[in-house]
């Protein structure tokens, strides 16, 4: 398998929606940046902010796009483009309505099952071979969905999910060593 080089957190910019459920891919990525003493800036190249970091030599990208959620595959494809990152490199993180807050899984490739981030990307990049990193916040008992990622989780939820986010960002160095099955056995246990 070829290194991940480009790790995607989904989410959408503004104060606003920073605590929403819809951001848990953007707190996957601030949690990686963080571990890695990498700083997230502004990069109007790509229409989003990017950290890098080194992981054995090599240079990992870190990228949270700054368009809405249905626009993010435009700054992922110029991040792909400008850097030969090909799809099959790209981790994608994201909030999995069908997973409840705790739950992290990982996956490669497939369709988008609703998600318009996902959607987006695998229309821009004209690909869905990448790795998806699903983080639950599960589904609304009543009421809309859109309001419902666009709210923000109770505390428990949020201990719930900042576990589960904690939990992957450990496993990041051996996914960047390649060693997905081992990933994959250690989160869906």
């Amino acid at each position: 398998m070829n290194r991940l080089a480009l790790l995607v957190g989904l989410g959408n910019p503004g104060p606003q929606y920073l605590k929403t459920r819809h951001n848990a891919g953007f707190w996957f990525v601030d949690e990686v940046a963080s571990r890695n003493g990498a700083q997230f800036a502004w990069q109007a190249r790509f229409g989003g902010w990017e950290a890098v970091f080194h992981h054995q030599g090599e240079g990992v990208h870190l990228l949270k796009p700054g368009q809405y959620m249905n626009r993010s595959g435009g700054p992922v494809a110029a991040v792909c483009r400008y850097y030969q990152i090909a799809p099959e490199r790209l981790l994608v993180a994201h909030d999995e309505l069908n997973f409840a807050p705790g739950v992290v899984r990982l996956k490669k490739d497939g369709g988008h099952g609703g998600h318009n981030g996902l959607r987006s990307i695998i229309e821009y990049l004209g690909s869905n071979q990448f790795f998806r990193l699903r983080i639950g916040i599960g589904r609304p008992k009543h009421g809309s969905v859109v309001d419902y990622v666009l709210g923000r989780p109770t505390e428990e939820e949020q201990a719930e999910i900042g576990a589960a986010i904690d939990q992957a960002a450990t496993l990041v160095p051996q996914l960047l060593e390649g060693e997905v099955e081992r990933v994959m056995n250690l989160l869906h246990k």
